[in-house]
């Protein structure tokens, strides 16, 4: 369920809503997307993709990437976008794993399938030897946690999911559960990505 409504939120089970940023999402990519694109070396994968940003301007830069979302609405906005994207599950089969020498997770894409710990493993099973993780995370002190959510946009409403959200300063513990380690964390306009590397 996607699209441009001022009305699309996330609902917590527990009844709290949270607004979705769709004009982030499908605007173009921000300083702070930017300033983690400079980090992520080709080939890149973009796990969770959305409407495409990310792979459209690391496109322009030349840079090999692909995006896979379990949406075909956003593997189509992305192709629309001039990014090349599959619609894929990341527990599933993903084009080219472990050859990947970037895997992306921002937008909160670490919250993908409520278990950061199995999400980050998997991702390192994509990358390789050498290769990188990139993730956004909350900010420092904000907890990490677990939910169930769906989307609600007026009358619309997704499925209940489970997703989570981790804290910057927790990542370095749940990046170790996944065989994977921190090599550095970042803050850009209000914003926190943390670099990991397979241990």
């Amino acid at each position: 369920m996607t699209g441009r409504s001022p009305g699309l939120v996330i609902r917590h089970a527990d009844g709290r809503t949270v607004p979705v940023p769709l004009d982030g999402w499908l605007g173009a990519a921000s300083g702070a997307d930017l300033h983690v694109l400079d980090r992520a070396v080709g080939p890149v994968l973009d796990v969770g993709c959305g409407p495409g940003r990310h792979v459209a301007a690391l496109g322009r830069r030349a840079v090999t990437a692909l995006g896979i979302d379990v949406s075909p609405e956003a593997v189509r906005a992305t192709r629309a976008r001039g990014g090349a994207a599959a619609v894929a599950c990341v527990f599933s089969c993903v084009p080219a794993a472990g050859r990947w020498r970037t895997a992306l997770l921002l937008d909160g894409n670490v919250g993908i399938g409520g278990d950061p710990v199995a999400l980050l493993r998997r991702c390192g099973e994509l990358v390789v030897r050498d290769g990188t993780v990139l993730v956004e995370v909350d900010a420092p002190g904000s907890g990490t946690r677990r939910a169930v959510v769906r989307l609600e946009d007026g009358p619309l409403v997704s499925r209940w999911f489970a997703w989570s959200s981790v804290a910057a300063d927790d990542v370095a513990g749940i990046a170790a559960d996944a065989g994977l380690r921190l090599t550095a964390l970042h803050h850009e306009e209000d914003r926190w990505f943390a670099d990991l590397a397979r241990a």
